[in-house]
């Protein structure tokens, strides 16, 4: 059977009529709820659809790696939603944070691994630009690889008037994928990472050695 996929999107944004939009929620996030049809594939439009979408908005992130060492750390953080749905809630994690206004992704990364890791970037290679849930959340997440010196790198981070309580592993390459094969990593970005970097390690090892 021949190939189907059309790499060329049907409709635009432009195609989607708003209806209304209002803010549903407002607190320490916002959810917003719109009112909108959109083109069907088969032709026509849809029916008039209520859809809440929490605003989120942009996320820069990055696996820090030591190339000499193999080593990749992770940080260790209670988590709200996981404790909410029941599950465990302390997960391993790549350093992440929200852009602030006039920060770029890549600013944003480093700025974060000293906070959060207590540990310098010193290059950084971008992995992904993707969507974390994009059926209900604006978040986009810009994944990077960051090279870093791992040597004593290690003990308890975080700003403390924002609540954070963070603890960083350093650990071996090997050992990490061991974690995510076993299913104990299950934050989406940092199985993105880790998938990434079990393709690309030798290239990044060539590069930064």
């Amino acid at each position: 059977m021949p190939d189907t996929f059309i790499d060329v999107p049907a409709f635009t944004r432009d195609d989607v009529h708003v209806e209304s939009r209002d803010v549903a929620y407002k607190g320490y996030f916002r959810i917003d709820r719109f009112t909108l049809t959109h083109p069907l594939f088969d032709g026509g439009r849809s029916e008039s659809l209520c859809r809440e979408v929490f605003e989120r908005g942009a996320v820069g992130a990055v696996l820090p790696y030591d190339p000499v060492c193999d080593r990749v750390v992770l940080i260790e953080q209670f988590r709200p939603g996981p404790f909410a749905k029941g599950d465990d809630c302390w997960l391993l994690e790549s350093v992440a944070g929200v852009l602030e206004e006039g920060e770029s992704p890549e600013e944003l990364a480093r700025r974060e691994a000293h906070e959060e890791a207590g540990c310098e970037i010193t290059e950084l290679v971008p992995v992904y630009r993707f969507y974390t849930s994009p059926g209900a959340c604006t978040e986009t997440v810009d994944m990077f690889c960051g090279r870093v010196d791992s040597s004593g790198i290690g003990g308890t981070h975080g700003l403390a008037d924002e609540g954070e309580d963070i603890r960083v592993h350093v650990m071996m390459r090997e050992a990490a994928m061991n974690l995510l094969a076993s299913g104990r990593i299950v934050n989406a970005k940092t199985i993105i990472a880790l998938q990434w970097l079990a393709l690309n390690h030798m290239t990044l090892r060539q590069r930064w050695s």
